[in-house]
């Protein structure tokens, strides 16, 4: 019977094994589909964005309004903005909400929930177990 190497046996293991998926990202949020209709801008895609990102339409609005400076409404279809915000602008604030209110800071997971404790907001990390507070009060 022949015996073989520890690095031999390592690289057989190794090649047994399934190849990682190349995908890094598994929470990819779509860009901004809207129109500027007179002064205001309409985003239609908003409940769809703010159902891939699971977390409540209320709190990713307030977010937005605050960020963007106006003001305002969901209605069943859309969002409606109260002046002209170019898409690229919008894009950026949600990059921004993600970094704050959904990806976990230790393993960069989007697998979280907001929980609030007395009157401090903590992402938790249902991957990695990770508690922190939000910097960004709305």
């Amino acid at each position: 019977m022949a015996t073989e190497t520890y690095e031999s046996l390592l690289k057989r293991a190794q090649e047994l094994l399934p190849q990682k998926n190349l995908a890094t990202e598994r929470l990819e949020v779509p860009k901004v589909l809207g129109h500027i209709q007179g002064n205001r801008t309409v985003v239609s895609n908003f409940h769809a964005i703010a159902g891939i990102i699971r977390r409540p339409q209320e709190h990713f609005l307030k977010y937005l309004l605050k960020e963007l400076a106006t003001s305002g409404e969901v209605t069943k279809t859309a969002l409606i903005l109260g002046t002209k915000v170019p898409a690229s602008r919008i894009n950026d604030k949600i990059q921004e909400y993600l970094k704050d209110f959904v990806i976990c800071p230790e393993c960069k997971r989007p697998d979280t929930k907001l929980e609030k404790e007395d009157n401090v907001t903590f992402i938790k990390c249902s991957a990695c177990g990770a508690k922190h507070a939000v910097k960004v009060r709305i």
